[in-house]
Formats: C-alpha cells, structure tokens, sequence
C-alpha cells in the first residue's frame, strides 16, 4: 500500500481542517486599510475572518445597556423611597387627627357634664350628699371622671395663675397674689383646661413679712 492509498483509507474526522488566513492588507469588504501588522486569525473551515473592533463595539453596547439599566434602577429605587415616605406621613398625619378629633369629642361630653359637678358640690355643702342615693350616684360619677383624667383644680392658698384662674377681686398690692377665696373649681382633662377657676386672689401676707424683716432677725 503507497502512501497516498494510506491517505485515503483515513476517516474523514482525522483530515486536518482547511484554514485559510487573509494577509492583504486592504480589507475587501470595508476598502480601509488594516491597522499595522495585525491580521484576523484564521478561521477554520471558512474563508472569512472577523472584522477588526467587532469585539470592541459588543463591549460598548453592553456597557450602554447596564448603564441604562443602572439609571432605571436608580430612579425607581428613588420613586418607591419617596412613595414610602409620602405613605409614612399620611399615616402619621391621619393617626394625628383620628387621636385629636377623639380628644376633642371626649373634651365636648366631659364639659357638659361639668354643670352636673357643680350641682353636686352644691349639695355637698348643703350636707345632702352624706347618706342616700345622691351619695352613691355622687361617688360613681367622681370615679368615672377620675378613669377618664378629669381632675378639679384651684385651692385657697394656691399662687394665682391667670392662665388657668379668672380673678374676680383683688386684694393688697398683688406682690405675692394667691387664692384667697374660691368662688368656683376649675378643671383640666389631661393637661386640657375645660375650665378656669374662678377666684378671689389676695397678697400672701407671709411673704410679705418675711420681705420686709431686717436682715438677721
């Protein structure tokens, strides 16, 4: 068997690829010349090679995609914060309101009830709260006011504060001003003034004398 028969008895997957490598250095398809020495590498089985910056060019776009992409991102990521934010303060805000209008109707009953208070301590003075039902119905509603932080304020002997009392007379020079008489009770639900105490305010006569003694004595 010669050599050339032997070549022919080999199977074709053993048969070296054709290749083929473009030396010219004009490029056919384009008409611009190749840069420096550099050709395409060769590509089996094909007579074709890969343009010059193909590579490059799939680089850029992918870089324009993902800067795209990071950009969408970005600004929805900045859309849901604000979104959230908004959200958070309508929440905050409604909530707010809800607690101020229950406030505010629990502060409506409780003052039209103050009248019934004062019918009370007028009956209480009078001595007709010390047996009988009014007593009873007396302690109940004093307890439920309590549960609810109705407190009575304004007592002789308490420093005058017009914020909270309403003076009806004034007596002395108004140096050290307390209550010296109490003509009606406040009250506050809370730190709330339903109403203010009406008063008799006069100078403590104690301060006074405690000012005006000699230094030592």
């Amino acid at each position: 068997m010669t050599p050339r028969d032997s070549d022919h008895d080999l199977p074709n997957s053993e048969k070296e690829p054709v290749t083929f490598v473009d030396k010219r250095k004009i490029d056919p398809e384009t008409g611009e010349v190749r840069e420096g020495d550099a050709v395409p590498e060769p590509l089996v089985g094909t007579g074709a090679a890969p343009q010059p910056g193909s590579a490059d060019q799939g680089d850029v776009e992918v870089e324009v995609v993902e800067d795209v992409r990071d950009t969408q991102i970005a600004e929805l990521t900045a859309d849901l914060q604000r979104v959230s934010a908004e959200y958070a303060n309508y929440r905050r805000r409604t909530d707010r309101e809800k607690q101020v209008g229950a406030e505010n109707a629990k502060a409506s009953v409780v003052s039209q009830l103050i009248p019934v208070l004062d019918d009370l301590e007028r009956a209480r003075q009078h001595g007709d709260l010390e047996t009988g039902p009014l007593k009873a119905l007396s302690d109940k509603l004093a307890s439920v006011f309590a549960n609810i932080g109705l407190a009575a304020f304004g007592a002789v002997g308490d420093k005058f504060d017009p914020s909270v009392h309403e003076a009806v007379s004034h007596e002395g020079e108004d140096h050290y001003p307390v209550i010296g008489t109490l003509m009606r009770p406040g009250y506050k639900l809370g730190d709330r003034v339903l109403r203010t105490a009406m008063v008799g305010v006069v100078d403590d006569a104690s301060q006074d004398s405690g000012a005006d003694a000699p230094e030592g004595q």
